[in-house]
């Protein structure tokens, strides 16, 4: 079983790459997503992210490398693994790291973002990443317990515009901070070139989705590049 610090430096400098799909599409079933994150694994991905309680248990049983885990669960708002019990759930289901909305925002639950992270440590033995919108989020997750911080919500919670590309000014930002958690750059990274440049403006990890894994967007950036202007 690997410890936390291991976990930790597993990650520092590496590629994590998240497989989720969307509630009916093809490949929206777990057995479908294990295999897609083996794929990463053999790839060369350090850690692999996934969403939902089943298929979290069916890539536990496919890879050796870290699961961050999350439950998505709601259509607005704080939406990733937004309770406590969510992220309990994710704990027990195997993953290393349970990713929860790291936001200021209220949570459902009507606990804060440090006694969710205080309860997660001392009932399980999971590991935190912050899924935070802005600065003044990472600020308080990491004075909050979070052992990540990830920019995942840059340009979705309300405080920041959504970049083109991923919100290199926060990763800098952040980075600049020198808040104490590992700093894990997510969102819009659709190429090699984005990863670079995330890690160049000071992310320690780099979260890839769609660009990897998400065939029907992936393919649409094909077929729209072959229309005629």
């Amino acid at each position: 079983m690997l410890t936390k610090q291991e976990i930790i430096d597993s990650l520092r400098g590496g590629l994590i790459v998240s497989a989720q799909a969307y509630p009916g599409e093809p490949m929206r079933d777990p057995r479908t997503m294990a295999q897609v994150a083996a794929s990463a694994v053999r790839g060369g991905a350090a850690a692999v992210r996934i969403q939902g309680i089943s298929d979290i248990q069916a890539t536990r049983s496919a890879v050796e490398t870290p699961i961050i885990g999350l439950w998505k669960d709601g259509s607005s708002g704080v939406v990733i693994t937004p309770t406590f019990q969510h992220a309990h759930a994710v704990a027990s289901a195997g993953a290393h790291v349970v990713a929860l909305d790291g936001t200021r925002r209220p949570r459902p639950d009507g606990l804060s973002l440090a006694q969710t992270v205080a309860r997660l440590h001392k009932e399980t033995n999971a590991l935190v990443m912050a899924d935070c919108g802005s600065l003044e989020d990472a600020r308080a997750a990491a004075a909050a317990g979070a052992d990540f911080i990830g920019t995942t919500l840059a340009g979705y919670s309300g405080e920041r515009l959504p970049t083109t590309g991923p919100d290199l000014e926060l990763v800098r930002e952040i980075r600049e901070a020198a808040l104490g958690p590992m700093l894990v750059a997510e969102g819009r990274i659709h190429s090699p070139a984005d990863a670079a440049a995330t890690m160049a403006a000071g992310a320690e990890a780099v979260v890839v989705g769609t660009a990897i894994t998400h065939p029907s967007t992936i393919t649409s950036w094909f077929v729209d590049a072959c229309q005629p202007d």
